[in-house]
């Protein structure tokens, strides 16, 4: 399989959010509430996703396997992951570890960080537990989404192409 991983333009927007819809309901969603399966939709609305894009307070990157996309990575300042959704029949293949990657090799983007975070919903802490990241607290629920702070600390021993 052929995967191609570049960074989105505002005509891929509409099309990534709905692969994340899709892999949030199928995934994620079930130990959401409603209300946080809500406040969800709303932060994926290409709209706003365009508008936070153009801002300069997201960079995405996608994951493409013959022009469809496949996975979306998205960071926000200061240090965030924001987005991070693989499509289902492409797990286990290595393309969420390609994003990441991409992330950690893209020096503008990570612009000095010594850290990368993420809140990991129930679904995705062990997958962010494999890529390195450690919890910082507990689970909490905020708007109805149920997630784990956590981080990954950028070292020069811990070099992606060890990951």
């Amino acid at each position: 399989m052929n995967i191609e991983i570049r960074k989105l333009e505002n005509a891929d927007i509409i099309s990534a959010m709905d692969m994340v819809w899709n892999v949030f309901s199928e995934f994620i969603a079930p130990d959401y509430v409603e209300e946080g399966i809500n406040t969800f939709r709303a932060f994926i609305k290409p709209d706003l996703v365009m508008n936070k894009m153009d801002r300069s307070e997201f960079r995405i990157w996608g994951a493409f396997a013959d022009e469809k996309i496949v996975g979306v990575i998205a960071l926000r300042p200061p240090n965030n992951i924001a987005l991070f959704s693989v499509d289902g029949q492409y797990h286990k293949q290595g393309i969420g570890r390609a994003l990441f990657q991409t992330v950690r090799n893209d020096k503008t983007a990570i612009q000095g960080w010594k850290k990368i975070a993420v809140n990991a919903s129930p679904y995705a802490a062990p997958i962010y537990r494999r890529l390195g990241f450690v919890p910082t607290d507990t689970e909490q629920t905020v708007n109805g989404m149920r997630f784990t702070p956590m981080e990954f600390t950028i070292t020069a021993a811990n070099s992606i192409s060890r990951i």
